[in-house]
């Protein structure tokens, strides 16, 4: 049982208003693996105001001092690698070898590339008679989801301090226990006062009072798109910067000259990645008529090797997702792409055998899906694939940008050339072509409903920067 009884506020661990608590659940087991404080908006308003009273000093650090304290969080959080990747996967169900990969290794990444891009970042340019200086945007409101917790968290946290600007943190409730890992090592390192602060508690109560506060700047947000509207709306009211990563319903374009085998293989792969708990998973694969059933042979038993199992224990290829709430949502997905007409290739709403504990689902795989259902236009964020066929190159980038979401896509050609022309074409942030690999210092974000705004490398740094020219 992980205690976290205090939030970290001004450069303490500090008694929260109320006494509620929230309670963190192990995904594997259904169990309770944690407590944390419930919050209210006066921990915000106490975050908030200490947050505004650091700012001063701390936009006035220098780069290089600001990249040694980036640089110690960092390596604060390699010591403690074993015990992120272990929470989370306990928390969100991502099997832990991936997990270390990805739930730890990620913002390790994040932290440990932004000195580098601090270095040589032009903060300052003359443009005719004027200089352009880029300054931080003050206090940073930071509001992030439970499915890459602690990614997401560094994604915002890590190019903000870089930046210059002072973050009050509001983690997702469902995963919450990494983000307290992080303000131990901010703690330990000695970031000064104020800089970093944690309030843990609801969306509706703390999340929102975060977004409407006056003594916020800017708010950067990860989670849904009706969350990140009325995260938006709120913001307005103060007329404060909003960036916004928000949902997906990505296409993976499989063109007829491709190699079937490896595109198949790795769309599911795409698809089935933390059990489908990605913003930015390839749920839909759009694949030639004319080779639709060789692909929904290669997809089938692709899927079927995924050993669903407990994340903690060796050998499981596909956890259980992060909640009940998300499982029974997931599995009325599967029933109304059923009941819609969608061709059940394999899995099902079914509980999967043998695991009466954990918040299963079975990998499942629908065929013969027409765009215009249910299972194909909204985002389930779950172990859920839809494949859809298409006649020509035409049909198959109609029907990938037909979506409200364009946040990422895939294209698969025996045509290096061909698949970025086609990649050009759609309308989404990020496109791998040919099975190419995520790239952690490149800007990722979406167009449309999957937001604005970019998060990563020297574009996410950019985010928290303002512009000002000096007409000299």
């Amino acid at each position: 049982m992980i205690e976290r009884d205090r939030l970290y506020i001004d450069g303490a661990w500090v008694e929260p208003d109320g006494a509620a608590t929230l309670k963190v659940y192990n995904s594997g087991t259904e169990e309770v693996m944690g407590r944390v404080p419930d919050g209210t908006p006066v921990d915000i308003d106490r975050a908030v105001g200490a947050a505004r009273h650091a700012f001063d000093a701390w936009s006035e650090v220098d780069r290089e001092e600001r990249s040694k304290y980036l640089q110690r969080i960092n390596e604060g959080l390699q010591a403690r690698m074993g015990e992120i990747a272990e929470t989370v996967a306990a928390e969100v169900g991502m099997p832990l070898n991936l997990a270390n990969l990805i739930q730890a290794g990620l913002p390790l990444m994040t932290f440990g590339s932004l000195p580098g891009i601090l270095e040589s970042f032009p903060f300052e340019e003359q443009v005719g008679n004027s200089l352009v200086v880029r300054e931080p945007v003050g206090v940073v409101g930071a509001i992030t989801p439970w499915n890459y917790p602690l990614h997401q968290v560094a994604a915002k946290v890590a190019p903000a301090l870089a930046a210059g600007c002072t973050v009050v943190l509001k983690p997702s409730e469902v995963a919450p226990l990494s983000a307290f890992i992080l303000a131990d090592v901010i703690h330990e390192v000695g970031l000064p006062a104020g800089v970093f602060n944690l309030v843990t508690g609801t969306g509706p109560i703390v999340g929102e009072a975060l977004a409407a506060h006056p003594g916020v700047d800017m708010i950067s947000f990860t989670g849904s798109t009706g969350a990140g509207k009325r995260v938006s709306e709120l913001a307005a009211q103060t007329v404060k910067r909003v960036s916004l990563e928000l949902g997906g319903k990505s296409p993976n374009v499989i063109l007829e000259d491709a190699d079937l085998e490896r595109a198949v293989k790795a769309g599911v792969g795409a698809a089935f990645l933390n059990s489908g708990q990605t913003c930015s998973a390839l749920t839909r694969m759009l694949v030639p008529r004319s080779r639709l059933a060789e692909a929904e042979e290669i997809a089938v038993k692709t899927a079927e090797a995924y050993t669903l199992g407990d994340p903690l224990a060796e050998g499981t290829r596909l956890g259980p997702l992060a909640s009940d709430v998300q499982r029974e949502r997931v599995r009325d997905y599967i029933r109304k792409g059923i009941d819609e007409g969608a061709k059940l290739l394999t899995g099902g709403p079914e509980a999967p055998e043998g695991l009466e504990k954990g918040y299963f689902v079975k990998p499942t795989i629908f065929s013969e899906v027409d765009n215009r259902m249910t299972i194909a236009q909204e985002e389930i964020f779950g172990p859920v694939l839809s494949i859809l066929p298409y006649d020509t190159e035409e049909d198959a980038i109609r029907i990938a940008n037909d979506t409200i979401y364009g946040l990422a896509g895939a294209v698969w050609s025996g045509d290096a050339d061909r698949a970025k022309a086609v990649a050009r074409r759609l309308r989404t942030g990020q496109v791998d072509v040919n099975g190419g690999s995520f790239n952690p210092v490149a800007p990722f974000g979406g167009y449309k409903q999957s937001g604005h705004g970019r998060e990563l490398g020297k574009f996410g740094l950019e985010e928290f920067l303002e512009v000002k020219s000096l007409q000299l």
